[in-house]
């Protein structure tokens, strides 16, 4: 089941605001439809905007009506400031945008730079796959058989182009035969946790119990959790880490109970321009998504609420982070800066 898929001359996406009552698939033929979707969610997760960006550059690739080079790529680079503009936090998107726009330098015409454009951002949704079951295949290796795993928001299939980072991890260990049962935070307020990460483990038949974000920090007391594995929208040059809002509690609860807390992520999610998470640039979503649930206003009239989508868990709480180049330990401002170097 591809999460995004590009088809010739569209792009077909699954519809994540739909589950899990119903796999509705959107085909999106121009830069605005994939837009769009970035803005309003259809599509989420740091990997899978990666590819979105990179195939919503090749949809304006395909359709543009630029007659001379310099024109072409002045319209590239509108269109890709377009998609830079639609979230802040995940590095994903960015490096995705660069890697597109420098490879179509590399070409002298127009229609060579069409089919590069395309041809990059089908190896990026290639290249991704590859590189999750790396991850997983790596995390596997620091789970022992009946483990129980608590996981927060979706860092699965949906998040990736189909394999995941943080859900890679579990599903390497199934595949290797090890019995596991994940704990899944429902991640408030757009509960991916309890709408995406729930469904996909169902699908697989991986054993799950779904809990309140508030409930994580009892289970981890009583002995219940044995590792949390979450996953990463941005990685500093120190290791901090920001991940969807909840993930730093997570971490703290997790040191308090002497609970390993690991991050899975692909190497191109690293930001190494930053030296830390002060740096990165936190998204504040509609109120409208604390305020009302499922379009039901479950908040008083003039209700205020804060909406910031992610938080940043600094490196001290982070056990180890688990990338297709291995498992990085600290003191990550050295494990990093030399995973850097490691061309695959």
């Amino acid at each position: 089941m591809k999460s995004i898929e590009w088809c010739g001359n569209f792009v077909r996406i699954i519809d994540q605001r739909k589950l899990p009552h119903s796999l509705e698939y959107i085909d999106c033929y121009n830069l605005n439809s994939i837009v769009e979707a970035i803005e309003n969610m259809t599509i989420r997760g740091a990997p899978l905007l990666g590819i979105a960006a990179a195939m919503g550059l090749a949809l304006a690739a395909v359709r543009s009506r630029s007659d001379n080079v310099p024109q072409f790529l002045k319209e590239m680079e509108r269109a890709a400031n377009a998609i830079r503009n639609t979230r802040p936090t995940a590095v994903n998107l960015f490096w995705a945008l660069d890697r597109i726009i420098v490879a179509a330098r590399e070409e002298n015409e127009i229609d060579a730079m069409i089919d590069r454009i395309v041809s990059e951002a089908v190896k990026i949704a290639h290249e991704d796959e590859e590189m999750c079951v790396k991850i997983g295949d790596y995390g596997a290796t620091l789970v022992m058989d009946g483990a129980n795993i608590l996981t927060h928001c979706n860092a699965g299939g949906m998040a990736t182009g189909g394999y995941g980072t943080a859900l890679g991890v579990v599903r390497s260990s199934v595949r290797e035969g090890k019995r596991i049962h994940v704990f899944v935070d429902e991640t408030r307020p757009l509960l991916q946790g309890a709408r995406i990460t729930a469904w996909e483990l169902r699908e697989e038949g991986i054993p799950h119990t779904l809990i309140t974000d508030n409930m994580a920090g009892w289970m981890m007391k009583k002995k219940m959790v044995d590792l949390v594995i979450v996953g990463a929208d941005r990685i500093a040059a120190n290791g901090d880490v920001a991940n969807k809002i909840g993930t730093y509690s997570l971490a703290v609860l997790a040191m308090e109970n002497l609970i390993p807390f690991y991050v899975a992520a692909p190497f191109s999610s690293v930001d190494l321009s930053l030296t830390s998470g002060e740096n990165i640039v936190i998204e504040e979503r509609a109120p409208e998504e604390v305020t009302h649930f499922a379009g039901i206003k479950i908040a008083p009239d003039g209700t205020v609420a804060a909406n910031p989508a992610f938080d940043v868990t600094p490196s001290r709480y982070i056990t180890g982070i688990i990338t297709e180049r291995g498992i990085l330990w600290p003191p990550f401002e050295e494990s990093l800066r030399e995973a850097s170097k490691v061309h695959l």
